[in-house]
């Protein structure tokens, strides 16, 4: 394995709305980067089971939102458990990074993430690092600071599922690396333009198959956390 040491996890959470006092965690998807944002593995991607309650109690645009997305279907489906999707995404992290506290949280808008994660994944969260790297305090910068990187950043897909999105942020932090974390003053709009397409083709077939792959189902008596991937 890579010296996990520079290695970042990187966790997107889909839910049936933004409240912690009421609402559900009923999706999440981790992926594992190196310190040069490489993809290790085509990530693991968890629908958690919750009741029809719960999902009739979503406000319309989240409803709308996740009827679009399959999401709703699938939770329907899914018999996985809070506690059984926490001990696969935990030892899915663990085979990258195997040492706690060592690997910062990362995504965009993580902060709100992180709260149900705290809530109901409080193994998981407590083996991450409690820093946390927000692509989207990036990207409030990039447009005070480099519009023309702002603009030229690589669209936003609307699957709004978690694997899918969180193959986005990393593909948009990569974008970010190339066009601001260089001496100033910084690309052109030419050079921006062009490594917005660069970093789109460079993550053409991790996203692809991100779009493409099943979410994993509840394991089978007896058997191991499921993990995607060698």
């Amino acid at each position: 394995m890579a010296d996990a040491g520079g290695h970042l996890v990187w966790i997107d959470c889909e839910m049936t709305g933004l409240d912690l006092t009421r609402d559900k965690l009923i999706e999440v998807a981790v992926v594992v980067t190196d310190s040069e944002l490489r993809v290790l593995d085509p990530g693991l991607d968890l629908v958690i089971s919750a009741d029809d309650a719960d999902l009739e109690d979503m406000a319309d645009v989240v409803t709308e939102m996740h009827a679009k997305s399959g999401l709703t279907d699938a939770v329907r489906a899914s018999t996985l458990t809070v506690a059984e999707a926490e001990q696969q995404l935990l030892a899915y992290i663990k085979r990258w990074v195997p040492e706690r506290r060592t690997a910062p949280l990362c995504g965009n808008s993580i902060g709100t993430d992180r709260g149900f994660l705290a809530r109901d994944m409080p193994e998981l969260d407590d083996h991450l690092h409690y820093r946390m790297v927000d692509v989207s305090s990036v990207k409030e910068l990039a447009r005070r600071w480099f519009p023309r990187v702002y603009f030229a950043q690589p669209p936003k897909g609307l699957a709004h599922r978690a694997l899918a999105d969180i193959v986005e942020s990393v593909r948009e932090l990569a974008y970010y690396r190339r066009t601001l974390f260089v001496d100033g003053p910084g690309p052109s709009t030419s050079q921006a333009q062009r490594a917005a397409g660069e970093v789109v083709a460079g993550f053409a077939d991790v996203l692809a198959a991100a779009d493409a792959t099943p979410p994993a189902g509840p394991p089978a008596e007896g058997a191991p956390p499921a993990a995607s991937g060698g």
